[in-house]
Parts: C-alpha cells; sequence; structure tokens
C-alpha cells in the first residue's frame, strides 16, 4: 500500500509486516530531513532488521524488546564485510538508534503500542574511543604526494578528490554528492556547498591547494568534453563515462595511494581516516575546539574530541600553561 495510506494498527486490526514495513520505512524517510547518504544507510539498517524478523516469521510490528536484544547479540557476532572482523559496538549501536527512530515513528502513527527498542539492552560505546584507522599529518603529506605523482586518466580528479577529503575533513558521503553547482565564492573565500548529517546545508572554504586541485581537474574534464569549465554540468567528481563517483571507488584510491606511498596501516584505511586526521592536525596547530566543531559539523563537542587523535599528548597538557604564566608574573 502506498505510504500516504498507512493504517494504524489500533483502528484497523494488524498491518501485515510484508505489506505495510517497507512503506512505513519510506514514511519515515520522507519525514526526516537527511541527506542522502544517511537517508540510504538508515533504509539498509531498517531492511536489516526486517529481514531478520522475516526470517524467523517474526511480524516486526509484534516484535518485543527481547527480538530486539537477540538481533542486537546476532549483530555483535557478524564479521563486516571490509573488515572481516565482528562489527564494533559503535555500528551496532548505530544500526539499533536508526531503528529506534523508525519504531517511535511508528508509536507516532499509532501502528505499535511501543517502541521495543526502547527497552533493548545496547552496547556500551567507548566515546573516546573511535575504530578508524588514523593518519598522521606526515602521512596525509605523503598520501598527498603520491596522489601528486599519480599518473593516468583519472590522475587530476584523484589529486582534488584526496584534497578535498584531506584539507576540508569532508564525510565520504558528502564528497561524492558534491555538484559542480555547489563550488561559489563567499566573501571573497573559493567555497564549496553540501549536504551534511541531518540534512543541514553547509558551506567551507575551499584552501588555494584544493582550489588549484579542483580548478586543473575541471579544465581537464572541459578539453576533454570539447566546451568551457562554465559549460561542464553535474556532478563535481565522475567516472571515465560521466557517472558520479561512487563511495567504493574513494575507498579504493585512498587505500592504493597510501600503498604508494608506503604508509604500513593501508590495507585498513578509509576515507574517514583523512577525516580524523583533519581534527587532530587542526587541534595541533591550535585551532580551537569550537571551530574544529563547527567545521566538522558536528553536533556535540565530544564527537569533535573523539576524533581529536592527539588530546592525550602530554605537550598539550594546561598544566606547561599555567607553570609558563606563573613564571611570567614572578618575572
Amino acid at each position: 500500500m502506498p505510504s500516504s495510506e498507512i493504517a494504524p494498527r489500533r483502528s484497523g486490526g494488524t498491518v501485515p509486516a510484508a505489506a505495510g514495513s517497507a512503506d512505513f520505512t519510506e514514511a519515515w524517510l520522507d519525514n526526516r530531513r537527511l541527506s542522502a547518504h544517511t537517508r540510504e544507510a538508515y533504509r539498509r539498517d531498517v531492511a536489516g532488521w526486517l529481514g531478520w524478523c522475516r526470517n524467523r516469521d517474526l511480524d516486526p510490528l509484534r516484535a518485543t524488546f527481547l527480538d530486539v536484544n537477540a538481533y542486537a547479540r546476532e549483530l555483535e557476532a557478524t564479521l563486516g564485510l571490509r573488515s572481516g572482523r565482528p562489527l564494533t559496538p559503535s555500528t551496532v549501536a548505530r544500526r539499533l538508534s536508526a531503528l529506534s527512530s523508525w519504531y517511535d515513528f511508528l508509536v507516532r502513527l499509532d501502528a505499535v503500542d511501543a517502541n521495543p527498542v526502547a527497552g533493548a539492552d545496547r552496547p556500551r560505546v567507548d566515546r573516546d574511543h573511535s575504530a578508524t584507522v588514523g593518519l598522521t599529518a606526515d602521512e596525509v603529506d605523503a598520501l598527498l604526494a603520491a596522489a601528486e605523482a599519480d599518473t593516468g586518466p583519472t590522475a587530476v580528479r584523484n589529486r582534488a578528490t584526496i584534497a578535498l577529503l584531506a584539507d576540508l575533513g569532508l564525510r565520504v558521503g558528502e564528497l561524492i554528492s558534491l555538484d559542480l553547482t555547489d563550488l561559489g565564492t563567499e566573501r571573497g573565500h573559493r567555497s564549496v556547498r553540501f549536504v551534511g548529517k541531518g540534512g543541514k546545508i553547509r558551506r567551507r572554504a575551499l584552501t588555494p591547494g584544493t582550489a588549484y586541485a579542483v580548478d586543473a581537474y575541471l579544465a581537464v574534464r572541459a578539453a576533454a568534453q570539447r566546451c568551457t569549465v562554465p559549460e561542464l554540468s553535474g556532478p563535481l567528481l565522475v567516472t571515465a563515462t560521466g557517472a558520479r563517483l561512487d563511495r567504493n571507488s574513494v575507498f579504493r584510491l585512498v587505500r592504493r595511494l597510501a600503498r604508494v606511498a608506503g604508509i604500513p596501516a593501508w590495507a585498513r584505511l578509509s576515507p574517514h581516516s583523512l577525516r580524523h586526521a583533519f581534527a587532530t592536525t587542526a587541534r595541533a596547530e591550535g585551532v580551537s575546539l569550537e571551530d574544529v566543531q563547527d567545521a566538522m559539523g558536528h553536533a556535540d563537542p565530544r564527537t569533535t574530541r573523539r576524533y581529536d587523535r592527539d588530546r592525550h599528548n602530554l605537550d598539550r597538557d594546561p598544566a606547561y600553561a599555567i607553570w609558563a604564566a606563573r613564571a611570567r608574573r614572578r618575572r
């Protein structure tokens, strides 16, 4: 049935799971301001739960917290496709969080009496730890140098891609969603506009190095299409066939260049590793936590702190600043 015709359970009997659950999901997503990447991730999270229920002949509209607990324990034992290791507590918690939001929506629709995820035993997430493999500033420099030395028909695009990830700390979903119309200027700054997490429109400045890499890429692309740069249209980053660059291609690019650069952990890196490096380097260079938080689009400063891999470095212990100030007063 169409999502606009979802019938509440209490007023008309049980809604068949097979007929209504997918429509519930689309109605729930349509009701929220989300980026395309987040929307697709939430859709996958709920689909995973619905598939689990289907395999057990369980109506998801009649599930209890015991069912959610069983699902969560199974997720914790599931091996990640890329890592080959069990899913991290944060990944399991994120999937359950999406599921909880889905059920909250169903409660408001009177499709279920209560949210079964609310009473479930969710994994404890250490907010001071991230499973993402980070990069040092020197390793980022080496990665950029590898991109600069790259050859082949996609080399200029690859340089622009790595520059955007390194200098702006973009999420991979934000990166691949960029269109040419998102490039602009603002108060004398070259800038880029994108939809961040939560569906919020955000703007970031392009550094001279990144702007140069983007301009060089667009010049080559325009020449190949026998047009001028202003005449180009569509996605900012495209494949050889003109399709939008996808996240898997960016993952492969980061790892390939990291291997060329001699980075030991190249096989475990991801585009998110550059986002962590962005936060760590910015804080090490004295950028305030608030400014880094705003740049990364984090609602909670604790998230930004978790990205800062150097936050426990004793070189940054405030005791030194206090001692130095006291020494100055005694002169």
